[in-house]
């Protein structure tokens, strides 16, 4: 006869559970959990995660005082708890505080980085600065300037940084001069429509507050700033200035591109091309200055030091040699993230190797997902806005399910060295699987997140990498690091051009790979749902190891089935109400016009999960897709609703006789009757407008539903 289940679980929640009942099944849920309490640990970064995206997630900026009660709080409530029943004060602490200190660390970031930003388009008018960033792209020319003057906008209304686009036929300035540009001027953008990547919020957090775009050639006013020696900034600049002069010296192209990208960290001078080739064929993970870099920078340097040491017996025999190799590792690490700028997989990626260098120092096991949940902790603590970018999500992703696989096969793989492995031919045979299955391993945990962002999917990426990434690890990055060496002393060349035959095999196989047939799969946009839940599923079945884990399979499977409930606006409206975009009969786009927010429009057509550009709508309508047009003003019937189109060209607009829903107007005026009417100001000052259309009504969304409701907007 089978015997019930009997589950006891202590603290304030003590009972008994027996049966199947949803109840029983809920305590014997916990008492899995309970049982696994080495684990919890691990959901620090996680909760931590969940209170970061509440508070970007939020309408209103919150107070910091207020947050800071609220951390209080939790944190008066989790000592309580745990004085009494200690599992259900850290059960607490994870849960309640671990949040609450989320919010406080996204208030306090925000209000550090706290400085004007400029709204509406200016000038052309006068601006001057110091030029502390450059950037050589393919088409045009870059630079950053620090403490600017713009000569219509107020002091206390003028960013710290603007970033300038200059014209092609112009020369660049050396860092430190101040220089004199005569151009628009013009804010940050927002997301291209509500729930998009916002990219004002972004610039934000960069310190960046308005951008220029030069009409005539800079001046070089010649006046070198007293302090720019000094800066530390501004002398790592310099060298990265000084590291693409050497690599342009001996490549060229692509490669010269590819190279600096791996030395300095500045992708720019890559062609449009071999980028779109690179994301195409999954290989764009090799420019982001990541994991493997650091690993490769990290561990070259660690065998180079402890192989020299360990030439000196006597040093060797009486010095902890290891030691001072992980040192001098953790050292090289630290510099190579400053010089390619700290970006936020770079810092993720030192942090990592740091802590597993100081297991190392501490004679630990470095590889533990402990590990990846301090440096996790750490970044989300320093830069909680990296949450909301591609880059820290996938690459916390691919190491975290690294981990985690590489956790479970660790028994397998220990019985099989054990066994002797099969020779130089199982070594081969298991570097070669282990390459294949970390490939896999990564493509798959970031796919989601590279669809919920970039709507891409490289269905080829296994096949790049197995390519791209030895020649990586073992020609590119051993030759690059032996050019950083060679440097200082001039003889950099041969190793820089040595370095650049493995680019060039990179960018070939990038190429080949991309001009596949079906090399890329575009699929629409993934609702933030299905990306948490995801996430919390793969974290389930990755933390917990009884047979609880499975259930995080729920969460996995939840993430294709949100495909299903995308709806796509019906109407669309840039934030500078320059263009239109309407639903076609066949699920297409179509827009007013192609001469202004293009860049809009395609990221629309993106989102939408369509392969092809929008198409412009005729100028007399187009009666399948519901539109008719009569000089500015267009119909549109759609859903059992009617809206008037009114566009910005001059001339009068006859109202139509039937009754309106809805009017979009890209003029100041409405100028026909309709409930709802959207004007150019509310576009303006509301951002970007996404329209659903149902028979029972409109549901309007905006980027922007209360302006200058937080710091960014």
């Amino acid at each position: 006869m089978r015997q019930s289940t009997h589950i006891r679980i202590a603290g304030p929640w003590a009972w008994t559970g027996e049966g199947w009942s949803p109840l029983a099944l809920a305590r014997r849920l916990l008492g899995a959990l309970a049982a696994e309490q080495g684990q919890w640990l691990l959901w620090i970064p996680v909760t931590l995660s969940l209170g970061i995206g509440a508070y970007f997630a939020l309408p209103l900026e919150p107070p910091l005082w207020l947050v800071g009660v609220l951390a209080v709080a939790m944190l008066t409530l989790s000592l309580t708890l745990g004085l009494r029943w200690p599992l259900a004060g850290r059960l607490a602490a994870i849960l309640l505080l671990v949040p609450a200190l989320g919010l406080l660390a996204g208030a306090w970031r925000t209000a550090g980085m706290a400085a004007p930003m400029l709204d509406a388009a200016r000038g052309p008018t006068v601006v001057t600065g110091r030029v502390v960033a450059l950037q050589k792209q393919e088409h045009d020319l870059r630079l950053q300037l620090a403490d600017p003057w713009i000569a219509v906008v107020p002091a206390a209304e003028t960013p710290k940084r603007l970033t300038v686009l200059l014209r092609p036929d112009d020369m660049l300035p050396p860092l430190g001069e101040k220089v004199r540009i005569w151009g628009r001027v013009a804010g940050p953008g927002g997301p291209v429509e509500p729930d998009a990547f916002d990219f004002r919020r972004y610039s934000y957090f960069q310190g960046i507050g308005g951008s220029v775009v030069a009409y005539v050639r800079l001046e070089r006013k010649g006046q070198a700033v007293a302090s720019a020696d000094g800066d530390w900034g501004l002398w790592l600049e310099r060298l990265r200035q000084a590291i693409a002069t050497k690599v342009e010296a001996r490549l060229q192209g692509g490669a010269a591109g590819l190279t600096t990208a791996l030395l300095n960290g500045d992708s720019s001078g890559i062609p449009d091309d071999d980028l779109a080739a690179m994301r195409v064929s999954g290989l764009q993970h090799l420019i982001s200055i990541s994991g493997l870099h650091i690993g490769l920078v990290a561990g070259l340097v660690f065998l180079l030091v402890r192989g020299g040491l360990a030439l000196w017996p006597a040093l060797a025999l009486r010095h902890p040699i290891k030691k001072y190799a992980a040192v001098l590792a953790m050292a090289a690490a630290f510099f190579y993230m400053l010089m390619v700028g700290s970006p936020v997989p770079t810092l993720r990626s030192v942090l990592m190797t740091g802590i597993m260098l100081l297991a190392v120092l501490a004679d630990r096991n470095p590889f533990s997902l402990r590990v990846i949940a301090a440096a996790g902790v750490a970044v989300l603590l320093v830069v909680p806005d990296s949450l909301t970018g591609p880059s820290f999500q996938m690459s916390f992703a691919a190491v975290a399910a690294l981990i985690m696989v590489y956790d479970a096969l660790a028994p397998w793989l220990a019985r099989r060295r054990r066994e002797g492995g099969g020779g130089w031919v199982g070594k081969l045979a298991a570097y070669a699987g282990g390459l294949i299955l970390t490939s896999l391993v990564a493509s798959l945990a970031t796919t989601p997140y590279a669809v919920y962002n970039f709507q891409k999917v490289a269905n080829y990426g296994l096949l790049s990498n197995m390519i791209a990434v030895p020649l990586t690890s073992f020609w590119v990055m051993p030759c690059g690091l032996l050019a950083c060496l060679l440097m200082p002393l001039g003889l950099e060349g041969w190793a820089i051009s040595a370095m650049g035959w493995g680019v060039e095999g990179i960018l070939w196989t990038a190429r080949l790979v991309a001009g596949l047939p079906g090399a890329t799969l575009t699929l629409p946009v993934m609702p933030l749902w299905g990306l948490v839940a995801f996430t919390l599923g793969g974290l389930w079945l990755g933390i917990w190891q009884g047979r609880v884990r499975w259930w995080g399979l729920v969460g996995i499977l939840l993430m294709p089935l949100s495909f299903l409930f995308f709806a796509p606006p019906d109407v669309r409206v840039d934030a500078d109400a320059g263009v239109i975009g309407i639903r076609a009969a066949d699920g297409g786009l179509l827009v007013s016009t192609r001469q202004r927010a293009r860049f809009d429009s395609n990221a629309w057509a993106l989102r939408d999960g369509l392969p092809d550009p929008p198409r412009r709508w005729p100028k007399s309508g187009s009666a399948k897709d519901g539109l008719t047009c009569d000089g500015a003003i267009c119909l549109y019937r759609a859903k059992g609703q009617v809206l008037a189109l009114i566009d910005d060209r001059e001339g009068a607009v006859t109202c139509p006789a039937e009754a309106l829903n809805a009017v979009i107007s890209l003029r100041e005026e409405a100028e026909c009757p309709a409930p709802l009417i959207i004007r150019r100001d509310d576009i303006v000052r509301r951002g970007a407008h996404a329209l659903h259309l149902s028979p029972s009504g409109i549901r309007v969304e905006a980027t922007r539903p209360h302006p200058g409701a937080r710091p960014w907007q």
